[in-house]
């Protein structure tokens, strides 16, 4: 009595909410059960999606135990816990902030730079200066209790729903792809002793992919419009803010958060991958031509 009950509460909304997760609206359905799901229980099938609980039946489909495992929308395992690798980067931001609040000191050696001293001196430090894991370490570099407060919060907020929807190593891909896209993209045009740090750059590639995939499963594409202007207006409206990091990393999310969910089945891996190895070689022929300009 209490299902049917809960059945009709659910019907009784305007748009369907996932059966599993009954705070999620969503308007896919299992094409075995026509059950609601959202894209954290979407496993890809020949044709649509399928719930986790008719794949592990297997319905008579004939396909080995394999082709059964519960996959995300863009093909990647759906894990118990989807937030986990957010909840690590979050952790690993967390850490290095307050090793930088400790020591001052430690900031000048994470923080991303093109070079020091300027031309037509040699440079001695920074990253035409060999100190190439700077485009790493910025990554996870905050200064200032706002700064590390909002980049955490986006990250919540866009990087949870999006791990589950594409999986732990593609999630991982989009985001360190992103990150190093912006961090190149800021080596390449800003002034050479301009400092940049900070995870904005992978945080736009998640706006950019999370955008892709709510356009791939037809979800209402207002509310993440509508953050992602607000967030524009902030990187150019502050001078203090480095804009080349977040415009490099939403184009190199968006890039490879289509090859995620838009990769045919049959290729899919090698599309997925590839593509972010292509925008990779293009964030390391623009951090070269760049290093080439200062050396």
């Amino acid at each position: 009595m209490e299902d049917q009950a809960a059945d009709s509460a659910r019907s009784a909304r305007s748009v369907p909410v996932c059966y599993r997760h009954p705070d999620r609206e969503t308007g896919v359905r299992c094409t075995r059960c026509e059950r609601p799901i959202c894209p954290e229980c979407m496993v890809s099938a020949s044709v649509g999606f399928q719930c986790p609980e008719c794949v592990r039946s297997g319905s008579g489909t004939g396909h080995a135990p394999a082709a059964n495992r519960p996959r995300t929308v863009a093909g990647g395992s759906v894990a118990s816990d989807p937030r986990l690798v957010t909840k690590i980067l979050i952790g690993i931001n967390l850490a290095v902030f307050i090793a930088i609040q400790a020591d001052k000191s430690l900031l000048e050696q994470v923080v991303l730079y093109g070079s020091w001293p300027p031309k037509p001196f040699a440079p001695t430090s920074g990253v035409a200066g060999g100190e190439w894991y700077r485009f790493v370490t910025s990554m996870f570099a905050h200064q200032e209790y706002w700064h590390i407060g909002f980049n955490m919060l986006s990250l919540w907020w866009i990087g949870g729903p999006l791990e589950a929807a594409l999986g732990r190593a593609r999630y991982l891909a989009v985001y360190f792809v992103s990150g190093l896209a912006g961090g190149a993209l800021t080596y390449l045009l800003a002034s050479p002793a301009q400092p940049s740090l900070g995870a904005s750059g992978a945080i736009f590639g998640l706006f950019g992919a999370t955008a892709v995939l709510m356009r791939r499963l037809n979800y209402d594409m207002r509310p993440v419009i509508a953050l992602l202007v607000i967030n524009l207006i902030f990187t150019f409206g502050f001078s203090n803010i480095a804009w080349q990091a977040h415009i490099g990393g939403l184009v190199a999310g968006v890039v490879t958060g289509y090859a995620m969910v838009h990769a045919p089945r049959e290729r899919r891996a090698l599309i997925q991958y590839g593509t972010c190895a292509l925008v990779l070689l293009v964030s390391v022929a623009l951090a070269l031509v760049r290093t080439a300009q200062l050396t």
